[in-house]
């Protein structure tokens, strides 16, 4: 049984005893106290997952408008139609089933790469410190954390050292908060300086941004470009569908009065080839495969879209440290200022090394260099912070002296034109990192602590280049994506590292930036590196960006990275950043490689390109469906075709080349406005395929008279449409190389078996009669492929991308 001290003091929501700071150190739960709150389901069990689960993947892919449309018309030609005219129910029963199994697959890797990213919080249980999962949290467990980790559940600070917290994706509020012990922190907040812990209050659903994490990274299929097009496209055939098929079943039952079983077959002949259903279908396979391939690679895709984002960026911003450069670092000098004796400096270096529980990259190459001297004693500590640019801390010296020293940017704690300056400047400019360190007569809480502060030595600090940062970059040079260095150093450093990796341009102290956004934007058009950059001048800096009408993606690993990350349209976290980066990037890079972006832009310029070129097709073949059956219902004529006609064409012309040509490889950058790409071609492509088919009809009906001469006719009439159907695809696979010829081919020998082999003749109710009329249709096909030629030519120069 839990103990409960009188003098504890009680959560109003949940009755957990809250540790007294006076007391000690808290130890945390028992193992028997965590056992209990697990057996009463005080469990941060949110349901944080990175795919939709089965279930939803099953209803996504079945229970769709048009599903619905065809597996109507398909039960109704199972009653009324030979075996033949229900082909197209099957086609999108295999088209169902190779979409929930794709994204099963998105799903599997998803799930697999999300356990290797996942965060794990530090908890503090019988006084022993230990990584958990988040689910595995409890009310009342002690939580610790430090610079970079994310509140995952709501508490109670309970330790503080230092510690700021930035709750700014809560509150909009864009200052670091200081917190002590007794304050409330919330989840979805993250820490910025300091460490500490908190006592966890309100676990699972109850707290307060258990959603927002959830959604947070949650795969998702929504929200983008592509999607939302397709979606426009698709409201717009279902109401030119409505009336077309009303008009056509009026027409094919009522007015011509033929045999009611045929009237029926040809209606739904009429109304399914209106149905792009298998567009969306590919859009999903062609994501998922996405994923998968990302996936192989160590990309963890957080939201989908960030796939497609990432293909239309023109500007990539790039934190200096973590990306262009590895984390670690090495001290390579020493330089005692104002003859400062240096074994003494050593010594001082030590015991700051060792007063931070929590270093950074700088301050464990100062530990890694200077060991602790235990005969100093910290009495105070000042965290490193990314907005103040320095740490700092008060020690009693071994021998009953007291001193306090900062340690930090020489630019940020000199005054301008001080000697120390100059020389900083020269080793800046060789590429290499100075921090100073600097002695202080104030106390570290004094607003005026740097303003007192003596230079006593600098720390040149030498930092690991990225191997693949180079050839990274270059790529994006060839891409015409514009790189911006944005970096919290000092700009002439960051400039030369920078010019190592080849990457020319202005470099500007973003200390010296407009504050206005229009007036920053041009300021960051002409520049190219950025250092002294605070936090939230990233974030303004994203801004300004986005508003001259840049796609930004942000990378970035560090805290202070977070605010940018957020804002971008794609952000970028490496795997060993801090959990609050990975948190909010759409995109992970579990294996901390730069260099696996440029895969990440080339899958999303595939799937874009790719889906751009199919959606052509179905919306070739929805645009002369329609047309089709309004001719028909105007001119007062059978329909030319049955569904089993239009399943041969589909497939061959649509179905099977729209597969290899979504999953081809496509370099093309990403180009916006996709509706009206698509449907510049799709438009004048249909109304060529719609009329020239029916010119053929009518023809062919003036040309054969007595029995058989509706089948006749309809052979003629699908002769035409394949051929120009046959045209669209080879217009669409260009530029060819030899699997596309291959496979156009190859479609083309299909229909042509089909034509000779009596038993397909028989199945699909195709015969050429005669000699004439076939030769009609082949010429119809060819005049109405020159005029393809002409309007896809018309088109670009018309209504230019």
């Amino acid at each position: 049984m839990t103990h409960i001290d009188a003098g504890a003091e009680l959560d109003p929501v949940h009755p957990v005893p809250l540790p007294d700071p006076a007391t000690g150190p808290a130890t945390g739960l028992s193992a028997a106290e965590v056992a209990e709150r697990v057996a009463r389901g005080e469990v941060n069990d949110v349901p944080v997952r990175s795919s939709r689960s089965l279930s939803e993947i099953v209803r996504a892919n079945v229970f769709t408008r048009f599903n619905a449309i065809i597996g109507v018309l398909w039960l109704i030609m199972l009653f009324v139609a030979p075996f033949q005219d229900s082909l197209f129910g099957y086609v999108i029963i295999a088209n169902t089933g190779i979409g929930i199994i794709q994204e099963w697959r998105a799903k599997q890797t998803l799930d697999s790469l999300a356990v290797i990213g996942e965060a794990r919080p530090t908890v503090r249980r019988a006084g022993i410190a230990q990584a958990i999962s988040t689910s595995e949290i409890v009310l009342g467990d002690l939580i610790e954390i430090g610079p970079g980790d994310k509140i995952v559940v709501d508490g109670e600070c309970v330790e503080a050292d230092g510690l700021e917290i930035d709750e700014s994706l809560l509150t909009g509020e864009a200052d670091p908060v200081v917190k002590h012990p007794g304050d409330q922190v919330m989840s979805g907040s993250f820490v910025v300086a300091g460490g500490g812990a908190f006592t966890a209050t309100k676990v699972g659903r109850e707290a307060y941004a258990a959603q927002l994490a959830e959604e947070a990274s949650r795969f998702t299929l929504v929200h983008s470009e592509l999607r939302t097009g397709i979606s426009t496209i698709l409201k717009y055939v279902t109401w030119m569908m409505i009336p077309t098929a009303i008009g056509l079943v009026i027409s094919q039952l009522v007015v011509k009065g033929h045999d009611f079983k045929d009237a029926v077959a040809r209606t739904v002949g009429g109304i399914v080839p209106m149905v792009p259903e298998g567009l969306v279908l590919l859009t999903s396979v062609a994501f998922a495969i996405g994923v998968i391939r990302l996936g192989r690679q160590q990309c963890l895709v957080q939201e989908l879209p960030a796939i497609e984002g990432l293909a239309r960026i023109d500007t990539v911003c790039l934190d200096k440290t973590g990306t262009l450069t590895e984390g670690g670092m090495d001290v390579t000098e020493l330089r005692p200022l104002q003859g400062a004796d240096e074994s003494y400096v050593r010594r001082v270096l030590g015991a700051l090394g060792e007063s931070d529980p929590r270093p950074n990259a700088s301050l464990q190459a100062i530990i890694d260099a200077y060991p602790d001297s235990e005969e100093w004693r910290c009495t105070e500590s000042l965290p490193f912070s990314s907005a103040r640019k320095y740490s700092g801390a008060s020690f009693s010296e071994g021998d009953g002296d007291n001193s306090t020293w900062l340690l930090g940017a020489p630019d940020v704690l000199l005054a301008a034109g001080d000697t120390a300056l100059a020389e900083t400047e020269r080793l800046n400019e060789a590429g290499l990192r100075v921090l100073l360190l600097a002695r202080t007569s104030k106390d570290l809480d004094d607003p005026e602590v740097k303003a007192a502060a003596r230079p006593t030595a600098l720390v040149v600090l030498e930092q690991r280049l990225r191997p693949d940062a180079a050839d990274t970059l270059r790529y994006f040079a060839e891409q015409d994506v514009k790189a911006k260095v944005i970096s919290g150093d000092n700009a002439v450093s960051v400039g030369a590292v920078a010019g190592k990796l080849g990457l020319v341009g202005e470099t500007v102290d973003a200390r010296r930036l407009p504050a206005e956004q229009r007036e920053m934007a041009l300021a960051l058009d002409e520049g190219t590196v950025f250092g002294r950059v605070t936090p939230q001048q990233k974030r303004d800096m994203v801004g300004a960006l986005q508003s001259n009408g840049h796609t930004v993606a942000m990378t970035g690993d560090g805290v202070n990275d977070v605010l940018a990350l957020k804002d971008a349209d794609i952000g970028v976290s490496m795997g060993s950043g801090s959990e609050a980066t990975r948190a909010v990037a759409q995109i992970v890079l579990l294996n901390n490689s730069f260099a696996t972006l440029p895969s990440v832009v080339a899958e999303g310029r595939r799937v874009i390109g790719n889906i751009t070129r199919v959606a052509t097709l179905f919306l070739v073949k929805t645009v002369y469906s329609v047309l089709l059956a309004v001719l028909v219902v105007c001119w007062q004529v059978e329909y030319p075709f049955l569904p089993r006609h239009l399943t041969l064409l589909s497939t061959l012309t649509i179905g099977i080349p729209a597969f290899f040509l979504a999953l081809a490889p496509n370099k093309e950058r990403a180009k916006p406005h996709f509706v009206r790409r698509v449907m510049r071609y799709s438009i004048p492509g249909g109304v060529v395929a719609a009329i020239a088919t029916f010119v053929t009809y009518l023809i062919a009906r003036h040309s054969y008279t007595g029995k058989g001469a509706l089948g006749a006719e309809t052979s003629a009439a699908t002769l035409t449409l394949f051929l120009i159907s046959m045209w669209v695809l080879a217009i669409i696979a260009r530029p060819y190389t030899w699997w596309r010829v291959l496979l156009v081919a190859s479609m083309g020998a299909a229909f042509l078996v089909v034509l000779v082999v009596p038993g397909l003749q028989h199945f699909f109710a195709l015969k050429l009669v005669g000699v004439t009329m076939p030769w009609v249709a082949v010429g119809i096909a060819a005049v109405a492929a020159v005029a393809l030629e002409f309007l896809w030519k018309w088109v670009d120069r018309r209504f230019p991308a």
